[in-house]
């Protein structure tokens, strides 16, 4: 009788507690990266910097994002105007065992102040000139850093000589990195409104040490006077950061799928 007891009692709980006899599944984690900060001010506006508007839509992403996946764990490489080392910032996301990095920027070109619109970067060999000169202007910063030759193995962000060594290089996150580049760009263009410069590969420090799917954002163009104001406004922030926030709920949405968490 006992025995027949305790067989119902078990039966009983697992149908009244049912996600109480699932396995626990460790949340995701989402790693946001503003580039630049601190000395490192990145690309310069006739009225912002760069390290200020990529600060600001960091931090309405994550707003947004903890407002609608609540499951997810959101680590932010900088919250304030502060340094950061390009590898530190992927120390940070594979010590957290991140699912996602993303790297919020904003571009620049001197040469032509007319160029506008959004392009979102994964890690990989640069397939023309214009890419490796993004690569190169976002790899600078490292030399502001102390003892960049040691750091990054004797690395110099503007010798094309440099890059070759990315050649040799393997990323099995390649497919994901694209599809998440891919949702971002699309958001970009039909949300934000920005002028569709396509998904590209180019050899970014930050990306290369981070295990992960990731991807660099370069939300529009600092150089372009209307861009600018554009980024530097709060209406356009909040814009940016819901392109990516869409484009991230999309792609958790195909993760927990994958991962039978639905």
């Amino acid at each position: 009788m006992n025995k027949i007891w305790y067989i119902l009692s078990v039966v009983t709980w697992l149908f009244v507690f049912p996600a109480q006899a699932t396995v626990n599944v460790p949340p995701f984690v989402l790693v946001i990266d503003p580039g630049h900060g601190g000395k490192a001010a990145g690309a310069v506006g006739k009225q912002g910097k760069e390290k200020d508007i990529n600060l600001a839509v960091s931090k309405l992403l994550r707003q947004y994002i903890e407002e609608e996946h609540p499951d997810v764990v959101i680590i932010m490489t900088r919250e304030r105007d502060v340094a950061v080392g390009l590898d530190e910032r992927a120390n940070i996301a594979n010590k957290a065992n991140a699912n996602l990095f993303i790297s919020v920027h904003a571009n620049a070109i001197r040469k032509n102040t007319q160029i506008h619109g959004a392009e979102v970067y994964t890690f990989g060999l640069s397939r023309n000139e214009e890419n490796l000169e993004v690569a190169k202007r976002e790899n600078a910063v490292i030399l502001l850093e102390d003892n960049y030759e040691q750091k990054y193995e004797g690395f110099d962000p503007n010798s094309s000589e440099s890059y070759i060594i990315f050649e040799f290089m393997q990323n099995k996150f390649v497919e994901q990195s694209v599809d998440f580049a891919t949702m971002v760009q699309t958001e970009l263009v039909e949300t934000a409104h920005r002028k569709n410069l396509g998904v590209k590969q180019a050899e970014f420090l930050v990306l290369r040490k981070a295990t992960m799917p990731r991807v660099l954002v370069e939300l529009d163009f600092i150089s372009n006077p209307e861009a600018e104001l554009f980024m530097l406004g709060r209406a356009g922030q909040e814009l940016l950061a819901r392109s990516i926030c869409n484009a991230f709920t999309k792609y958790k949405k195909d993760f927990d799928r994958k991962t039978r968490k639905e």
